[in-house]
């Protein structure tokens, strides 16, 4: 019996049909986007747009590989910070006329190892990682070997023959209320899952496709600028903000200079040093307090501006101040003690590399648009607004909004 089992082992490790389905998640991101230059990577709501599928992606915990299809280093460089492997594609099936059929198609033939491709589209920032999970099991569990996302739309469409206006789902003499009528499925473009198998048949061979319906405000496509305000609105209500969405914020450490301040020190004749703090950033600053969060301003011990400054600065904005020798996750590890705080509940706003740490540890972190690091770290919260303008107020909404959501 014990030999029996021991050659089921070992025909199970030798046997590839007997190993567990590879599955990867597929981004394709071109660089040279029409409508929008470099659209994939632009900033929407603080994130980069490819960044908020990556997110869902590898939440999902059910893809074994999250990649994305570039041509372009800025686009590789993003999605490398935000987690994503990176495949860099052919001139070939990077033309204006080249299809997401042909780039799939070159990627699979270099991962042999790849059994199910997600090819998940960079343009539905609404996506959440149950839709990919629910969507997976169509194939893993049921056997489809091709799905596909749709939007169930209440819309009725004409068309004209000569002089003639036809409705091919309407008759007009008797037009259906909206809740007496189920409405039409419409493909919503925000992901196609299918077998290996299926794409290097070129999708000519399908044995069984299936649908994954998701509600209207998660089907959201991004195509040309005047989608992008409302895309904005929209993932601000309905996106997958990541596993900080549930935390509630209970600390806020600030940095001085490079956040609340940009980073210029201004001498007077006398000798005083001054800086200037922005009147909206304060508002921030005690919006947060208003909802019970302490925000605790930050400053290195070498800092240029004198102690008494900042002590001033602090006072004047209610809030407390601390000095920090090495910018590390240790002394941070010694203020939560104090505040009886762990990092999921902190919210830090850094700029500079030696923050780099700690912006990786707390459970949510933001950075001004003018920041050094934000070229290396997968920022939660990218702001519009440079440092000393406003950028603190703009994280600190942003730290509410999730809170509200929480």
């Amino acid at each position: 019996m014990e030999s029996n089992m021991i050659d089921e082992v070992i025909s199970g490790v030798c046997d590839p049909s007997a190993r567990k389905p590879h599955r990867a998640a597929l981004i394709l991101a071109r660089g040279g986007s029409k409508g929008i230059p470099l659209k994939n990577i632009k900033n929407l709501a603080g994130v980069p747009l490819i960044a908020w599928v990556l997110r869902a992606a590898l939440d999902s915990e059910v893809v074994d590989s999250v990649w994305v299809s570039t041509d372009h280093d800025e686009i590789e460089r993003v999605a490398r910070v935000w987690g994503a492997k990176v495949h860099r594609r052919s001139p070939e099936v990077s033309k204006d006329s080249s299809s997401s059929l042909e780039t799939i198609q070159e990627f699979i033939r270099v991962r042999p190892e790849v059994d199910i491709i997600c090819h998940i589209q960079a343009t539905s920032p609404c996506l959440h990682p149950h839709h990919i999970r629910e969507a997976l099991q169509m194939i893993t569990e049921q056997g489809c070997d091709y799905v596909f996302s749709v939007v169930r739309r209440h819309q009725f469409r004409w068309e004209k023959d000569g002089k003639n206006l036809t409705s091919p789902n309407l008759d007009v003499a008797c037009r259906p209320r909206r809740q007496d009528w189920r409405g039409e499925l419409y493909e919503n473009g925000s992901f196609y899952f299918s077998t290996r198998k299926a794409w290097e048949n070129g999708l000519k061979q399908l044995e069984k496709m299936a649908y994954y319906e998701m509600l209207p405000e998660y089907s959201v496509d991004i195509d040309v600028d005047i989608d992008w305000p409302v895309a904005e609105q929209r993932v601000l209500r309905f996106g997958y903000f990541g596993r900080e969405e549930k935390a509630l914020v209970r600390l806020f450490l600030c940095k001085v200079s490079g956040c609340l301040t940009n980073g210029q020190i201004f001498t007077s004749v006398s000798g005083e040093d001054h800086v200037a703090i922005n009147a909206r950033d304060v508002a921030g600053i005690q919006m947060l307090q208003r909802d019970n969060i302490e925000v605790i301003l930050i400053s290195n011990i070498n800092e240029p501006l004198s102690r008494g400054l900042l002590e001033k600065v602090a006072q004047l904005i209610g809030c407390g101040l601390q000095f920090v020798e090495h910018q590390n996750g240790f002394e941070m590890e010694k203020l939560m003690m104090e505040k009886k705080v762990c990092w999921d509940e902190v919210a830090f706003m850094g700029s500079e590399s030696e923050d780099r740490e700690i912006l990786s540890q707390v459970g949510l972190n933001g950075v001004p648009s003018d920041a050094p690091v934000a070229d290396l770290i997968a920022a939660k919260y990218m702001c519009q607004r440079p440092a000393g303008n406003g950028a603190v107020r703009e994280f600190a909404e942003y730290i509410l909004m999730l809170k509200k959501r929480a």
